[in-house]
């Protein structure tokens, strides 16, 4: 198994790396995706890792990993942003998307063909004007539970795998909320990060409380847990996007305490995403908002930070190939 690293970019479509993170090429033009495209989410099949649904300014394209080669997909979304991108762990083919302005949008045929879902999102909001879906989170012990977060609009529950849809905000510190996390520690734990901090509930998302730490910022943008189900996970934390000061968050008992995760040098943007793969629990890799990288060989111990630097990162991931 060799770990390909995928990073989507705030205006410079999609860089690859093929030695943990050392170098990286772009993808041009030449490849099907405009080579300036804005990419917002990453998404690969587990049963077929060298198929890639990418969320883009211009709907959705399936990049051919072996190929490195674009393909459109004809959707409801074609002149939307397509930020998030989530697959049922019990059936990969059943694939929710979720967009600017905010929408969510579901598809059983391995994202060939879409629906609308009336989920009941605003239409408008306060601070970016336009509601985006900044992650939709299958629960990976039961498929049927799905939640989506929305900045700015709180967070959304579905009971039936996203075919219906209810607000799950109540006791939300923040209804500007860029992720949502859940981990099982015999009960399941769900976490959303928000700009005025991290979010706790043990109760499927009924109801919420801040969950604390330590920061001299409350910004909390990401939230991943490692994906070896060990209770340990990690929380992008700065000052705001992009920021000028981030740092990486850990804990290893749940959500309960955290500390600092120990990215080497200074972050001169908030931390902003973790990508993690059951092919490999101790393979991480992170960034900040604008292009900084670290990867960690210990499932997040250590960190090394990489050397080249990019620009502003919107998706990251890496696939066995």
């Amino acid at each position: 198994m060799t770990p390909r690293l995928y990073v989507g970019t705030g205006g410079f479509s999609v860089w690859y790396s093929n030695d943990l993170g050392q170098t990286f090429d772009r993808l041009w033009g030449s490849a099907g995706l405009y080579s300036e495209t804005r990419v917002w989410a990453l998404n690969w099949h587990p049963d077929r890792p060298g198929e890639v649904l990418v969320g883009t300014d211009s709907g959705i394209h399936r990049l051919d990993v072996a190929s490195h080669k674009f393909q459109h997909v004809p959707s409801p979304m074609d002149a939307m942003q397509v930020w998030s991108i989530a697959r049922s762990p019990s059936n990969p083919d059943l694939v929710l998307a979720g967009t600017r302005p905010g929408a969510l949008f579901r598809s059983t045929d391995g994202g060939k063909s879409w629906k609308k879902l009336d989920a009941g999102i605003p239409e408008t909001c306060l601070y970016v004007t336009y509601p985006r879906v900044t992650k939709i989170l299958f629960d990976p012990k039961d498929s049927n539970m799905v939640w989506a977060s929305l900045e700015v609009g709180g967070v959304y529950r579905s009971k039936d795998a996203g075919e219906t849809w209810s607000m799950a905000s109540t006791g939300l510190i923040s209804d500007d909320v860029h992720d949502v996390g859940v981990m099982h520690n015999g009960g399941r734990v769900l976490f959303a990060t928000t700009n005025e901090g991290l979010n706790i509930s043990r109760d499927n998302g009924d109801t919420w409380a801040r969950q604390p730490f330590a920061s001299k910022k409350p910004y909390t943008r990401t939230i991943t847990p490692r994906a070896d189900d060990t209770g340990v996970a990690f929380v992008a934390n700065g000052d705001g996007p992009p920021g000028s000061w981030g740092r990486l968050l850990r804990t290893r008992d749940y959500g309960e305490h955290w500390e600092n995760a120990g990215l080497p040098g200074d972050l001169q943007s908030s931390a902003w995403l973790v990508a993690a793969n059951r092919a490999n629990p101790d393979l991480l890799f992170a960034s900040s908002a604008l292009g900084q990288y670290f990867r960690s060989d210990d499932g997040g111990e250590s960190w090394e930070a990489l050397p080249r630097r990019l620009t502003e990162t919107r998706a990251l991931a890496w696939v066995p190939v």
